[in-house]
């Protein structure tokens, strides 16, 4: 089948590098893209006319090419690039080893489940609040090269009123980080875990109150409904800074992806 890469080399990972990520993959008979400033990656894998679509880059660009792997009913490589790589790793991958997830373009499908945050997909969690100012503050300083930007975003986020307001399924939430998660996570005072299953068919909707969250009020369901005075909460989808519009139904696809992953020793 023909599969095609799409490598973002801004990503985070120096080893091995972009030409020998593409390099090893093109020795494997697979299609290697290195994304340039200002490619618009949804489109580049919409447009491919491939039969297999992968990704190598952090969750963001994993997320986007899963999600155009979802609308045409594609199988779906993740190889982890970036920074964190938390979807790679729930999928049982070595986030130290990019060459070894090439084996997934020849690999066994598993079924996964996908968030949906109105339309825009995520394979891993929306935030909303502290966290999610933080990374609009540092997106914001990244981009005109300020020195320090994440420890300055993170002195500017305490300045910040001690909550968000929003409503969810009706019910008034105050809290300085919301959390919803596509299947569960284990939740420590200063770090996401891990997520045993991505299968489960539900979102898990995490709020924690104080400067630090000592704990985590938690639900479940199918979809949340959350809306805001505003109009529109800042919010990080899979680590990426996106405002979205509000009311918005958050929801779970159930299986809606098909992930390929090495196979197995016997």
């Amino acid at each position: 089948m023909r599969a095609l890469l799409l490598i973002n080399p801004r990503a985070g990972t120096e080893s091995p590098t972009t030409e020998e990520l593409r390099d090893e993959a093109l020795a494997r008979e697979i299609d290697a893209h290195l994304l340039q400033e200002g490619e618009d990656v949804a489109l580049l894998a919409r447009n491919a006319g491939v039969e297999v679509l992968g990704a190598a880059g952090g969750d963001g660009t994993a997320a986007t090419v899963a999600a155009v792997a979802v609308e045409r009913d594609l199988p779906f490589v993740v190889v982890p690039y970036g920074t964190r790589n938390h979807f790679a790793r729930d999928l049982g991958l070595d986030r130290d080893d990019p060459l070894a997830a090439l084996a997934g373009f020849e690999g066994e499908e598993r079924r996964v489940d996908v968030g949906r945050a109105g339309e825009r997909r995520f394979l891993n969690n929306v935030s909303l609040g502290l966290y999610a100012s933080l990374v609009h503050r540092r997106e914001h300083h990244r981009r005109r090269r300020e020195a320090l930007a994440g420890v300055r975003a993170f002195w500017l986020s305490r300045r910040r009123r001690p909550g968000i307001w929003a409503t969810i399924d009706g019910e008034p939430v105050m809290a300085r980080i919301v959390l919803v998660a596509n299947n569960a996570y284990e939740l420590s005072l200063f770090s996401i875990g891990e997520r045993e299953r991505l299968d489960e068919g539900r979102l898990h909707l995490y709020a924690a109150k104080g400067w630090l969250p000592s704990a985590w009020d938690e639900r479940s369901a199918d979809r949340f409904t959350i809306d805001a005075q505003a109009g529109k909460l800042q919010a990080a989808v899979d680590g990426e800074p996106v405002e979205l519009e509000t009311p918005l139904e958050l929801a779970i696809e159930a299986g809606a992806l098909r992930v390929l992953v090495p196979r197995t020793p016997r």
